[in-house]
């Protein structure tokens, strides 16, 4: 076994570094959440009291449809402006609950009953807000 026993490393592909403000990144997202008529979307720092990624994005649509809708403008948005992809995406299956991870930030796009359910906000009421509008 190697000296670290236990420990996994993987190299992060070159193509998922990206070089762009957490803030900036978050600030997108929301608005690409806005343009298809995300509701009550929220940008929290959450780098002070969560280590593996700096801002949260909170939206959630009307129905699945909306949901679904959200989280394909936030992709398009970062892929066009930044050339960034999520690293992961997971939700897409039940669309209550969408999670996109791009390291940075986090986005996440639920339907309004999961989302008053989970209450991000409350849950990480000790984060800064950001100001996303223009």
């Amino acid at each position: 076994m190697a000296d670290n026993e236990g420990a996994v490393r993987r190299r992060v592909p070159a193509a998922l570094h990206i070089d762009v403000p957490a803030e900036e990144l978050a600030v997108a997202a929301a608005r690409a959440a806005d343009a298809k008529s995300g509701r009550d979307i929220v940008v929290l720092s959450v780098g002070d009291v969560l280590a593996i990624t700096e801002c949260f994005v909170i939206a959630h649509g009307g129905s699945d449809r909306q949901v679904k809708a959200i989280a394909d403008e936030v992709e398009a948005q970062l892929g066009e402006t930044y050339g960034v992809k999520p690293r992961r995406v997971e939700g897409l299956d039940t669309l209550t609950w969408v999670l996109m991870d791009y390291g940075p930030i986090v986005v996440h796009v639920f339907d309004e009953e999961t989302r008053r359910f989970y209450d991000l906000e409350r849950l990480w009421k000790d984060a800064g807000r950001i100001d996303w509008r223009p």
